[in-house]
């Protein structure tokens, strides 16, 4: 691929086989579901085990990498310089069953971290949620490390954690250090920096069918990752900035990313001028217009907006609900 102009491109999921999964995306996204439970689509990946494919024009049947190293500074403008691959790695997760309590690590804790990874600080967007849902993120005030110990042992962490009765809407913020899990029915959207280093601290007791075996815990670094001094963490409220022509609510605004919610009828703009944005239809449809083209944007949808072609315009088709993400430059 030699280089060349750019256009908004959008990219088929990666669905993922996980034990707690469930069918929830049937709702949600328009390709044809897996057989067996679907914990995770990943719907925008630049990583060498899953990497994402983009799916419209003259591009089709590339991967998010190739984009990344054949038309890199296109792609990020201002930021082209800082980054080797796409740094964030996003998902949606339909979680039946309790997922695994779990830390990931921090900047601080490079001797954890394999070479080729980073730290990982996410955040969650609740889409579903059922009677009996739950998320934990964070430790009661006051845990220190010997009653963590102590509850683990007891199989009592549940009484450690800080619980959240999650419902549709709600944001939740996951720093590297922090203790969390979800599940019970909940589907959600997450963003997170583009690592997949995770440390299971506690499994509820699950077997994995495919092998007959519980998954492996890894307490001692879990433990190493923990921040206890503080939890910076948790659900968090919307910040109202603009009312028209669109709701926009800043949801997430951290050093590794940002995040909006877009929620309106009437035509309003996306993107930005000289760095790239994207952008996740969780409800409703509508088109992008870029260059006197449109592109038609379907619920569960995401689409990259390179730096190049600038602010677009979104043109709903209906009440539309958009998650527009940045890159802090």
């Amino acid at each position: 691929m030699s280089e060349t102009t750019l256009y908004p491109l959008r990219f088929e999921p990666i669905f993922q086989y996980r034990l707690w999964g469930g069918r929830h995306f049937s709702n949600l996204l328009s390709a044809p579901l897996p057989d067996g439970p679907v914990g995770e689509a990943w719907i925008l990946s630049d990583r060498d085990d899953h990497p994402s494919h983009i799916a419209n024009g003259t591009l089709k049947g590339r991967t998010l990498a190739e984009v990344m190293e054949q038309s890199q500074e296109q792609l990020m403008g201002m930021l082209a310089l800082r980054f080797k691959r796409f740094p964030l790695l996003l998902k949606f997760l339909d979680v039946s069953e309790m997922l695994s309590v779990q830390v990931h690590p921090s900047d601080e804790h490079q001797e954890l971290i394999p070479p080729g990874e980073s730290s990982k600080t996410e955040a969650w967007v609740v889409l579903e949620a059922q009677k009996g849902s739950r998320i934990y993120a964070g430790l009661q005030p006051g845990t220190t490390q010997a009653d963590l110990h102590s509850a683990l042992a007891g199989g009592e962490i549940a009484k450690r954690l800080l619980a959240i009765d999650p419902k549709p809407g709600d944001a939740i913020f996951i720093p590297a250090g922090t203790v969390h899990t979800l599940g019970d029915g909940v589907v959600v959207f997450e963003i997170q920096q583009n690592s997949d280093v995770t440390f299971r601290l506690y499994d509820w007791g699950h077997i994995d069918s495919k092998t007959g075996q519980p998954r492996p815990l890894q307490v001692d670094q879990a433990f190493a990752c923990i921040d206890f001094d503080g939890n910076t963490g948790g659900l968090v409220m919307p910040i109202i900035e603009t009312t028209a022509p669109v709701v926009r609510e800043r949801l997430f605004d951290c050093d590794h990313f940002r995040l909006w919610r877009l929620h309106g009828v009437a035509p309003f703009n996306v993107g930005a001028t000289g760095v790239p944005q994207v952008l996740v239809c969780i409800q409703g449809s509508g088109h992008v217009e870029q260059n006197n083209i449109r592109y038609a944007v379907g619920k569960g949808d995401v689409w990259l907006l390179p730096a190049e072609i600038g602010v677009c315009a979104f043109l709903p088709g209906d009440e539309v609900t958009l998650l527009e993400i940045a890159i802090p430059a």
